[in-house]
């Protein structure tokens, strides 16, 4: 596991603890890191509207591409589970589209840590060249 891999993982943990998941006690920590360094993390958010719940991983790209970042290079998700808990689907596409084939570490407060590769978790992606 690289620097930069545990360096997310402590940031993923960090800003999980700020989740508003008082519905589903479910807290979610994330951290992208951009191609020159740069990291950006997020916490899942819930809504009433259960529909309208953001995850950890969007808020974390979302708050990178808000702030004009195109290349991202690796996503942490940091969940307390005894197993490691990957990306939902959106997720895995926002992921596919903004971060493209990535190396994503999977982490839990037990230690556990597994990186996969974003190909793995999303065989035969849709993204923009379908669209052409």
């Amino acid at each position: 596991m690289s620097n930069n891999s545990e360096d997310l993982i402590k940031l993923a943990k960090e800003v999980r603890k700020n989740s508003f998941a008082p519905y589903s006690k479910f807290m979610v920590g994330s951290a992208v890191i951009t191609k020159e360094g740069k990291t950006y993390a997020g916490c899942n958010v819930e809504s009433a509207s259960y529909g309208l719940t953001v995850c950890a991983e969007r808020v974390a790209i979302w708050k990178a591409i808000s702030e004009g970042e195109r290349d991202l290079a690796e996503i942490v998700v940091v969940a307390d589970t005894e197993q490691l808990t990957p990306p939902c689907g959106v997720c895995r596409q926002i992921i596919w589209e903004f971060c493209g084939d990535v190396p994503v570490t999977l982490a839990n407060l037990h230690g556990d840590v597994e990186t996969v590769t974003m190909r793995e978790l999303l065989p035969r992606a849709f993204d923009t060249k379908f669209l052409k």
